[in-house]
């Protein structure tokens, strides 16, 4: 059996090389099935891009159940200024693999790469294999929503989308994501003796809106209300430009707006706004987010601003609904059941676009939650979309294959892992759903601040997961 997992960081270089964000996964799915081509392998592609890849048994081994090995092909892209257009550069610090200035997507490009690179390698013991790769598992779950009912073979799936190295993942969290889109007009901005500001908050952390959403994090979703609150309550003013946040699921870590307003005091009440804004973030967040703050210049007059009925709803709206935690579990020590998080706020031509994501452990808390957001946001006069509706998802912790993969562990690295449910969503639910008679053990290396410019993975613990996965398949065949 292999020790090292070199072909793995060859494919995850290949893989950053092509732009993968949700909903557009053309050419990764592209890259797979020439991969399959060259290696003489059996491969499907769906209508939504999702590729299998079946490898026969090693010799031996054909009589052997079949192994789904289960990644997904796309990436939240944080960071880029043209996602489409933007490569990823990863490095070697101190151990762990970063990126320049983005995210690095190792979630989920690291297990998809060890995936392939099984595949390549004829040495490894195993039966028939599946790698199953989805798409837009980051930003609706559509891919494994609509997979058929015979697209994979296997009722014994390994899922290699995990970021806890110490843990087997036996559950997570649903997911409901909706848009709320509240109409906008846009009439020509005032004259006469105005200042335009515009105000900028940088520096947040963000993360992973189900993994970090309890780590005392500031929300930038959350600031700009807080500031434009403050205004609003003291004074009229127009709204020209209004963008927070980088991904539905991650925790917003910066925002940008311009606003206009009378000239005089109201003007002066702005600009003391950074000061008093900064030190009120220094005292809630600083020492979980300690480099976010916000930042206030004045600009030039713009051309157009959004009516004043379509801002006021949305600022009635964000006070209504709940954000960050909702609910710790009674049931799970330390884990957080139900949660909401606001991803996302733009301008989207005639309509503020703002995105909820809300999560439970328990489906019809989920439900009900996001329900009660979109009642807030109908009364705003919005619009609600439902994206992604996913299920929660609960492994069996004491089955066959969940001790098989601890034993594994124990075996191959010395120590035996937790067996644990995860606030985070994954596209096991659906594959429940599907396949009757599933049984799924998520498993991956250690990944630090997934959905951010501060992702990264311990190269260790790669390695470590290669060996764990290879021996793995070797008892299972």
């Amino acid at each position: 059996m292999k020790t090292t997992a070199d072909k793995v960081f060859q494919i995850f270089k290949q893989l950053n090389n092509i732009p993968r964000p949700s909903h557009h996964e053309e050419r990764v799915a592209d890259f797979l099935c020439d991969y399959a081509r060259e290696l003489n392998l059996e491969y499907e592609r769906d209508s939504h891009n999702c590729v299998v890849i079946r490898k026969p048994a090693t010799p031996g081994h054909e009589k052997a159940e079949p192994i789904v090995l289960l990644n997904h092909m796309d990436m939240v892209c944080v960071g880029m200024k043209d996602p489409l257009k933007t490569p990823i550069e990863a490095y070697e610090e101190n151990g762990w693999l970063k990126a320049r200035g983005t995210s690095l997507g190792a979630d989920n490009g690291i297990g998809l790469s060890m995936a392939l690179a099984i595949l390549a390698d004829d040495t490894i013991v195993h039966g028939p294999l599946e790698v199953m790769t989805t798409t837009n598992e980051e930003d609706g779950m559509s891919g494994a929503a609509n997979l058929s009912e015979n697209f994979i073979r296997g009722r014994k799936v390994i899922n290699l989308d995990s970021e806890d190295y110490d843990t087997i993942t036996t559950g997570a969290a649903g997911a409901c994501l909706q848009y709320h889109r509240i109409p906008v007009k846009w009439i020509s901005a005032p004259g006469g003796k105005r200042r335009w500001y515009r105000i900028t908050i940088s520096g947040g952390k963000g993360g992973h809106s189900g993994v970090d959403i309890n780590k005392g994090r500031a929300s930038a979703t959350i600031l700009t209300w807080a500031v434009l609150a403050a205004i609003y309550n003291e004074y009229d003013f127009d709204v020209a430009s209004l963008r927070v946040g980088e991904a539905n699921a991650s925790i917003a870590a910066s925002a940008d707006f311009v606003i206009g307003i009378p000239s005089g005091e109201a003007s002066e009440f702005v600009k003391s706004q950074e000061e008093s804004l900064n030190e009120w973030i220094m005292q809630e967040y600083g020492e979980n987010d300690p480099d976010i703050h916000c930042h206030i210049e004045k600009v030039e007059k713009p051309e157009k601003v959004i009516d004043n009925k379509a801002f006021d709803a949305l600022m009635r709206a964000l006070e209504q609904i709940p954000q960050g935690v909702v609910k710790m579990s009674d049931s799970m020590a330390d884990t957080v059941e139900t949660s909401n998080n606001v991803g996302r706020i733009t301008i989207e031509e005639d309509n503020i676009c703002i995105s909820t994501h809300t999560r439970s452990f328990i489906d019809k808390d989920m439900d009900n939650l996001a329900k009660d957001i979109r009642k807030v946001f109908e009364a705003a006069g919005a619009k609600t979309e439902l994206i992604m509706s996913a299920p929660a998802w609960q492994e069996n912790q004491d089955s066959d294959f969940i001790n098989l993969t601890s034993d594994t562990f124990q075996d191959v690295l010395g120590w035996r892992p937790r067996k644990v449910a995860m606030h985070f969503v994954l596209e096991a639910g659906y594959f429940v759903m599907k396949y009757p008679g599933i049984e799924i053990a998520s498993i991956g290396p250690r990944i630090v601040e997934p959905h951010s410019t501060l992702e990264r993975v311990e190269i260790k613990t790669i390695h470590d997961i290669w060996k764990v996965t290879l021996s793995l398949l070797e008892r299972l065949a």
